[in-house]
């Protein structure tokens, strides 16, 4: 596969292609999720409040995973930079073993102890608590085939080459538009046929990287696993997926706490997340360009590129992210009817896009900051912030929703995104840009 150097040529324009594939990558998700939303909405409100439930425990699977992901990222970026092939060979070799033993495991996980972590959501609803088993169980031998495309798609990042994956994602979308209606209405399989969908589309994708890609992704024999290696990046990428793993954890605490309002509100935030899931299309691109071009740059000694690069992130990012709040604040009732009609889960939804709008900027702080630290090799950064502010949403939804109810839960999320987004900065402009020192000596 043909590596793309981003140690040269200007920086928005090296940043701005780097970007591009990433975002038309986390558009096609978007999609992929909406349609699912869309013809899983079409069942009903317990419908969607099943998918929702469960994809708490699927968001933890990510988080587990991203210890590989982002460790093998950073090592291969960091090769690459320094024009090492063997050693991005080494890199790639230990991040599919890692990678196969999570996905393994995890997949059976979910078959055999998902019952058990819907019941402790305590929804009180037999159908959706059932529904929502049968999909989470679907979910692990889906995350298997997932976890890999996702690697792939990170290490043809650390190649400078992510256009790749957005073509693959794109043949995936398409295959899921066309399963989607037909495992659900036509088979009649209901929310069990949005999740063999996917594992369908999984696997299509699967395939297409291992056929087209062979050479780059495949585990090299002719190399000795490296048990270093294997040691680096699962210390890299320990402390991101430590923060992950809390952050869902938090969530499905969260969970617990908005199902002792119905059923309504698990599929209000559900519907509310997808649709958030709009600014993370920008902001998840932006943070993917700015770990693989600070990766390269940081291989290749060249600090200068780095802190011009995050800067032109951070402007496009809050530009467009100011612009969504707007967004969801007139126009989030709207964005909310395209996919449900029940009125209730409509009037919490839209209330949920109301409140999360004044974080939108602070996410993005976040986001892109986390990028640099991430390329930079420093992930102990961005997790100890979010561990430490992401804590608070338990203890500060309990007190809200005292006084607001429902809405409590949603101020503590928008309150936990602000103090993150406002550290992260501040860390960024203390540790990196104003001690200089750190990055060359580094």
């Amino acid at each position: 596969m043909k590596k793309i150097d981003l140690t040269e040529g200007k920086v928005m324009s090296v940043l701005t292609a780097l970007a591009l594939p990433i975002m038309g990558s986390s558009l096609v998700q978007f999609t992929y999720n909406l349609v699912d939303m869309f013809w899983v909405g079409g069942i009903g409100s317990d419908a969607v409040a099943s998918v929702g439930s469960s994809s708490f425990y699927i968001g933890l699977g990510y988080s587990i995973n991203s210890l590989v992901i982002i460790g093998a990222g950073i090592k291969i970026a960091h090769a690459v930079g320094r024009k090492n092939e063997e050693e991005a060979k080494g890199y790639i070799n230990a991040g599919l073993v890692i990678n196969l033993i999570i996905g393994l495991l995890y997949a059976l996980v979910l078959i055999f102890l998902g019952k058990n972590f819907i019941e402790f959501l305590n929804m009180n609803n037999p159908t959706v608590e059932r529904d929502s088993y049968l999909y989470l169980a679907v979910n692990g031998p889906i995350l298997l085939f997932s976890f890999f495309n996702m690697l792939y798609a990170r290490i043809m990042g650390s190649y400078g080459n992510n256009h790749y994956a957005f073509n693959i994602n794109l043949v995936g979308l398409i295959a899921n538009i066309i399963l989607d209606p037909f495992f659900i209405y036509t088979l009649k399989f209901g929310v069990v046929g949005a999740a063999v969908a996917t594992l369908a589309a999984n696997i299509i994708m699967f395939i297409i990287y291992k056929v087209k890609f062979k050479e780059t992704l495949k585990y090299n024999f002719e190399l000795r696993l490296d048990y270093k290696k294997i040691v680096e990046i699962i210390k890299l990428g320990f402390p991101m997926s430590c923060q992950r793993v809390l952050f869902t954890l938090i969530n499905i605490g969260l969970a617990r706490i908005t199902a002792t309002f119905g059923s309504n509100a698990i599929a209000a935030q559900k519907l509310g997340l997808e649709i958030e899931s709009v600014t993370y299309m920008v902001i998840g691109g932006l943070n993917g360009a700015i770990s693989s071009f600070t990766g390269q740059n940081f291989g290749a000694k060249k600090y200068n590129r780095i802190i011009a690069g995050y800067n032109t992130a951070l402007k496009i990012g809050m530009t467009y992210s100011f612009i969504m709040a707007l967004l969801f604040i007139f126009w989030g009732e709207d964005l909310v009817k395209l996919f449900i009609r029940d009125t209730e889960t409509i009037a919490i939804a839209k209330r949920y896009l109301f409140v999360i709008a004044f974080s939108e900027i602070f996410s993005t702080m976040e986001m892109v900051s986390n990028g640099i630290f991430t390329g930079l090799g420093l992930p102990k950064i961005p997790s100890i912030i979010s561990i430490v502010f992401t804590a608070l949403r338990l203890p500060m939804a309990l007190i809200f929703t005292n006084f607001i109810g429902l809405d409590g839960i949603w101020l503590s999320i928008t309150l936990s995104s602000v103090l993150k987004g406002s550290v992260s900065y501040l860390v960024y402009r203390i540790k990196i840009r104003k001690d200089y020192k750190y990055v060359k000596e580094n």
